[in-house]
C-alpha cells in the first residue's frame, strides 16, 4: 500500500502519495494541492528535483546502479523522465477506463524499457558473484529504463486490474488497490470526501 508523503515546505512541494510501484510514483509527481480549490503542482521540474526523487526511491533500484549515478542529473534527464511520466499517465488513465492503449505512449514506454537491458558476467580475479553489465552507459537513463519496466510489468500484468484513479474530486493521483476497502489514494482524500458528504446531507 502507498503511504502519505511527509509534508514539506512550500518551496519544495512533495507528492502526497509515495510507495506505489515505481511507474505510479513517477506519474504521481504531478498532483493537485488544496483539493477542488487548489492548483496543479509539478514536483519534477529541475535536475535537483530528479536527484531527490531518485534518492527517495534508491531502495527500489540496484545498489550498484545508484552508486554509479554519482553525477547530478541534467536538464536532458529531466525531460526524458517527464516524457516517460506523460506516457505512463496516459496509459494509467486508459487502464482505469478499460480502454485500449494508444500507440504513442506505448512506443515511449517500450523504447525506454530497452534502456534497462542488462546481463551478468563473471568477475575478474576470482571475484565472488556475477558482475552486472548494462547496454546503456548513462546510469540515469538506466534508471529511467527501470521505471519504464515497472510500468510494463504493472500495466501489462495481472495487477493492471488493481490500478485505480483516486475518485476524490480534484485529485489526479493513481494507486494500486492493495486491499478491498481501499477507495482513495490517501486518508486525506478520504476524509475530504466524507466531510463533503456530511455537509451535503446537512444542507438537504
Amino acid at each position: 500500500m502507498g503511504r502519505a508523503a511527509e509534508t514539506q515546505s512550500r518551496q519544495t512541494p512533495r507528492p502526497p502519495l509515495t510507495g506505489e510501484p515505481l511507474a505510479l510514483d513517477l506519474v504521481n509527481t504531478t498532483f493537485v494541492q488544496g483539493g477542488l480549490r487548489g492548483g496543479p503542482v509539478d514536483a519534477l521540474t529541475t535536475p535537483a528535483d530528479l536527484d531527490r526523487w531518485i534518492e527517495e526511491h534508491a531502495e527500489a533500484f540496484p545498489r550498484e546502479l545508484i552508486e554509479r549515478a554519482t553525477d547530478r542529473a541534467t536538464t536532458f534527464h529531466v525531460e526524458e523522465f517527464r516524457r516517460l511520466r506523460e506516457a505512463l499517465r496516459e496509459l494509467s488513465r486508459a487502464c482505469t477506463a478499460e480502454e485500449p492503449y494508444d500507440e504513442q505512449p506505448v512506443t515511449v514506454v517500450n523504447r525506454d524499457a530497452r534502456l534497462a537491458v542488462s546481463w551478468p558476467e563473471l568477475g575478474h580475479s576470482g571475484a565472488p558473484g556475477p558482475v552486472v553489465r548494462w547496454v546503456e552507459a548513462d546510469p540515469h537513463l538506466i534508471l529511467l529504463g527501470m521505471v519504464a519496466v515497472s510500468g510494463v510489468e504493472l500495466l501489462a500484468g495481472p495487477r493492471r486490474h488493481e490500478v485505480r484513479a483516486c475518485a476524490a474530486p480534484g485529485c489526479i493521483l493513481y494507486f494500486v488497490k492493495s486491499h478491498r476497502r481501499r477507495e482513495w489514494c490517501t486518508p486525506g482524500c478520504g476524509n475530504r470526501v466524507r466531510v463533503a458528504r456530511h455537509h451535503d446531507r446537512r444542507r438537504s
